[in-house]
């Protein structure tokens, strides 16, 4: 076995994700740099395997914070991968690259370009497999989200609507999967001020989700996060926010630990000022409802839409 068999590819590749785990970002990186350097080798520089490697380099920069590299590395990455002759456009790899590029350039203030992207992705997952496909689902969400992080709350809405349209006609309605597009179109109502159909999904996610998980699970302290803010708008009574916030309290002090900085990011608007004090001194408050917390905090918990 020579310095540049293809054999040392695999054990490599476990060796560099493991580095970058344990913030051993410069080994890391000479290992990918290896792998890269014994694709070149035997399939040349223009190879499908070189292109995934560069993204495996991207992420060794997102790890030592140099976003540049990283979106710099991610689209040489994408433009190999869509000129190689053995990648479909359609291919899962290109997906992926592209939806992580996207986030990518999320993340540094590049939204439009990053929304670009994810509208690709559901354009050619239209184009192969039909607009109603269970597939364009993941690629809504996602330009749902995009929409939202720019404050376009109206597109949104017509994203998260058409996903669960969808949705309704592959899962039954108190599926969990449907629980994930329905508490952000929740999320989204609420900045529309769109209250009471707000709580109403906000109720019906919360049902879904103590019959999915379990009362005290992590998915159901998010509904419990988002219907308390929908709630207090709409002047609910404060004893019974409490509760709910209570329940959110002892959720998220079970799954991340008494001095976790996971608490909740919502706004709390309440009237009796006892009540909003024993509130606000018991989670961290934000100016509003985000759906990427949505989204991060449920990836901890299942790992996908």
């Amino acid at each position: 076995m020579g310095a540049e068999s293809e054999q040392l590819v695999l054990p490599l590749f476990a060796l560099g994700n493991l580095l970058i785990k344990e913030g051993k970002t410069t080994d890391a990186e000479n290992a990918f740099l290896r792998i890269l350097n014994i694709y070149k080798i035997l399939y040349g520089e223009g190879d499908e395997r070189v292109g995934m490697t560069m993204c495996s380099l991207a992420n060794v920069k997102c790890a030592e914070g140099n976003v540049d590299d990283a979106i710099l590395l991610y689209q040489n990455a994408l433009l190999l991968l869509k000129d190689s002759k053995n990648v479909s456009s359609n291919n899962g790899r290109i997906e992926k690259v592209m939806i992580d590029l996207a986030e990518l350039l999320h993340s540094v203030g590049r939204g439009k370009e990053g929304r670009e992207l994810l509208e690709e992705c559901l354009l050619i997952t239209e184009q192969h497999r039909g607009k109603e496909h269970p597939d364009t689902v993941t690629h809504l969400m996602n330009l749902a989200t995009s929409y939202s992080r720019s404050k376009n709350f109206v597109e949104a809405e017509r994203l998260l609507r058409t996903s669960l349209k969808i949705m309704s006609k592959t899962v039954s309605p108190d599926d969990q999967s449907i629980s994930f597009p329905m508490l952000n179109l929740a999320v989204t109502l609420y900045n529309l001020d769109q209250n009471e159909e707000a709580e109403q999904l906000a109720l019906e996610v919360l049902l879904i989700r103590e019959k999915s998980f379990g009362k005290d699970s992590l998915p159901v302290g998010e509904a419990l996060d988002c219907l308390v803010s929908i709630q207090s708008r709409l002047g609910k009574d404060d004893k019974e926010l409490l509760g709910h916030l209570q329940r959110v309290l002892k959720i998220q002090e079970k799954a991340f630990g008494n001095d976790s900085e996971e608490y909740s990011v919502l706004e709390v608007d309440h009237e009796i000022e006892e009540y909003a004090s024993i509130i606000h001194s018991a989670l961290a408050v934000d100016k509003e409802l985000q759906p990427e917390k949505v989204t991060k905090q449920m990836l901890l918990v299942d790992g996908s839409f």
